[in-house]
C-alpha cells in the first residue's frame, strides 16, 4: 500500500497592481514603473479562499482598500481588509483578483479562487501545481 503524505506546495508568483498594468497597456506608464511583488515561495492553500498578502506589502503595491470582510481563521473570526485588484501570474498563467490582507508573519497565500481562475490543481504526491487534467492541462474557464 502506498501512503501519500500532503506536503507544502509553494510556487513563484508575480503580483502586480492591476491599475498600473492597465496604464502600461494604455501607453501612459512605463512597464518598469508597475508596482509589483515577486514572491519566490507563495504557499498554495486550498483551505483559503482568496489571494492573501501580508499587510507590509499592501502599501508598496499601491493597493486601495475596497471593503472589509469577516474571515474565519485558525485564530478565530476577524474583520480583514480587501484590496485590489491585482494581476497574479503563476507558471505563465495570469488572472485578476482581489487581495485579502493578512498579518505580516504569514506567507503569501494562494487560495481556491485564484487557483480556479488559473485552472491549476494541487498534485499532492508531486507537491506541485499542475494544469487541470479535466482540461487537458490547458488553462480553460468552465462556462456551465
Amino acid at each position: 500500500m502506498e501512503i501519500i503524505t500532503m506536503g507544502r506546495v509553494t510556487v513563484s508568483a508575480l503580483i502586480e497592481n492591476q491599475g498600473d498594468v492597465m496604464k502600461v497597456e494604455e501607453g501612459v506608464l512605463e512597464p518598469e514603473k508597475v508596482r509589483k511583488l515577486e514572491v519566490p515561495n507563495a504557499l498554495v492553500d486550498t483551505g483559503a479562499t482568496l489571494l492573501s498578502i501580508p499587510k507590509r506589502f499592501i502599501p508598496a503595491l499601491g493597493l486601495t482598500r475596497r471593503r472589509s470582510r469577516t474571515a474565519k481563521t485558525p485564530g478565530g473570526i476577524f474583520s480583514i481588509g480587501i484590496y485590489g485588484p491585482v494581476q497574479l501570474t503563476v507558471q505563465e498563467r495570469d488572472c485578476i483578483v482581489e487581495v485579502a490582507e493578512i498579518p505580516d508573519e504569514c506567507p503569501v497565500l494562494i487560495g481556491q479562487i485564484p487557483l480556479e481562475l488559473l485552472d491549476f490543481v494541487v498534485d499532492p504526491s508531486g507537491q506541485k501545481l499542475i494544469g487541470n487534467p479535466d482540461h487537458g492541462g490547458q488553462q480553460m474557464i468552465d462556462m456551465f
